[in-house]
């Protein structure tokens, strides 16, 4: 369990994330979703789109991170928090880090989503935490999570079966 704690808006945050993650769910993709906040206040939206893509890459944080690339300078991104309904994956971690993201907060750990999807849909999981790829990097990334893990777990419920 986490020691650290949001504030409203920072659960607010989070709490749009789930709701992201509810819509990627409805759109036919698996329920993840995550959203950028700059310094400034901009806020940057994806969802899942592995399903209707077509492309196995096209995890919430993953696409939120090519988006924030196109639009955001590396001073912003490194001032940025990216908020996601799950710990990202060891390949969304690893993109948050080359993009030079300076804050992550997460809802669902990525265990508490392996005990949900019962190994997943195809048998394969990777136990890697996101902590433990940022602590293999140069620039310190932040970490905060999980933090409402009840919420966060609602939309897994029944998809992956």
């Amino acid at each position: 369990m986490t020691t650290d704690t949001l504030d409203p808006t920072e659960t607010a945050h989070l709490r749009r994330t789930i709701q992201v993650s509810i819509d990627a769910r409805a759109h036919g993709n698996h329920p993840f979703g995550a959203i950028l906040v700059t310094g400034d206040g901009r806020i940057l939206e994806a969802e899942n789109t592995v399903v209707t893509d077509r492309d196995i890459t096209g995890h919430a944080e993953t696409n939120l991170v090519r988006l924030a690339w196109r639009e955001l300078d590396a001073t912003e991104l490194a001032a940025s928090t990216l908020y996601t309904s799950c710990e990202p994956c060891a390949m969304c971690a690893g993109a948050m880090f080359w993009a030079g993201i300076g804050r992550m907060v997460y809802a669902l750990s990525g265990r508490g989503l392996i005990a949900l999807a019962e190994s997943g849909e195809d048998g394969r999981e990777l136990d890697l935490p996101s902590r433990e790829v940022f602590a293999g990097g140069s620039q310190p990334t932040v970490v905060s999570g999980p933090h409402l893990e009840d919420e966060a777990a609602e939309p897994h419920r029944g998809f992956w079966r």
